[in-house]
């Protein structure tokens, strides 16, 4: 899978996830952008927000991290998007998500268009395709020779097989977590496949290139190129899962990028989420160093 240039877009919903020790900034497309400009990658965000304070303080992150803002438009009738994130005994996350709000809203733009024609690699996600002008957007952008990344990322009630199929039609690369995968099944009645059938299945009805199963404390599991590669996870002290899958498929494609094997990169992928999962909050302040060390378990 060649790619044509190391400029990432990451598109879709930026948003502040309200959880109960406070407001962190949050968004699985700004987490993943956020993760890959730490490791040092070329990588812009688009979004929107609303022309509100809660939007000028996520801008404001975004510049104090180093992240472009120029493609973040500013909508002057829908509110900057908030979440409210709970978790349960285990700190694993269940989201609510109001709408409309500014992401829902993201035009196609001149300057949107020339950097999604230069970008190597666009990656995006289901539910900022919920609605229709940001959907609209998003699969204009796929008609380019980028390699193409979907992060599946349901959310209920946006996780209808509609929107997310017109997705996958025009996508290289799925990035998905085993509940995504069984409801994938339960869609075309492939409820009896074992997990590699079914993701062989999968491969083959989308023309899909490479896929990435996440299954929480169990690891994930990669199969490109007619081979499956299996990890079984870093155990840490988990603080809260918010943003630990956008730092694993941060992790996979700063690996895949620079050409390690398929089996390092998923280990550097699955060590990269396990340490955002012991942090609070979706984007905490990156540490190599503590992440080379759970890679060392």
């Amino acid at each position: 899978m060649e790619i044509k240039s190391n400029e990432i877009l990451c598109i879709g919903e930026v948003l502040w996830d309200r959880l109960p020790s406070g407001a962190k900034p949050g968004g699985a497309p700004m987490n993943v952008a956020l993760h890959l400009n730490a490791i040092g990658l070329n990588v812009a965000v688009a979004s929107s927000i609303g022309k509100d304070e809660a939007g000028e303080e996520l801008k404001t992150f975004l510049q104090n991290s180093g992240v472009s803002t120029d493609l973040i438009q500013i909508d002057s009738s829908l509110p900057t998007s908030e979440v409210l994130v709970h978790l349960d005994e285990n700190n694993n996350a269940t989201y609510e998500i109001c709408e409309p709000v500014a992401w829902d809203n993201i035009t196609l733009t001149d300057s949107l268009t020339e950097k999604a024609k230069k970008a190597g690699l666009i990656i995006y996600g289901s539910l900022a395709s919920r609605n229709k002008t940001s959907r609209n957007t998003i699969t204009r952008l796929l008609d380019n020779d980028a390699i193409k990344l979907i992060d599946v990322n349901f959310r209920k009630p946006y996780d209808t097989r509609e929107v997310v199929e017109v997705l996958l039609d025009k996508t290289d690369i799925v990035k998905l977590n085993d509940d995504e995968l069984e409801i994938f099944a339960q869609w075309h009645n492939k409820n009896q496949l074992s997990e590699q059938e079914l993701i062989k299945w999968f491969v083959a009805h989308y023309n899909i290139q490479m896929v990435c199963v996440t299954k929480g404390e169990k690891g994930a599991l990669l199969y490109s190129d007619g081979d499956f590669y299996e990890h079984p996870g870093f155990k840490v002290n988990a603080v809260d899962t918010v943003g630990a899958g956008d730092a694993f498929l941060a992790g996979i494609v700063a690996a895949l990028l620079k050409k390690e094997k398929p089996a390092d990169a998923l280990a550097f992928a699955c060590a990269t989420g396990a340490f955002v999962a012991s942090k609070a909050g979706a984007t905490p302040k990156y540490d190599m160093e503590e992440i080379q060390e759970i890679l060392k378990q």
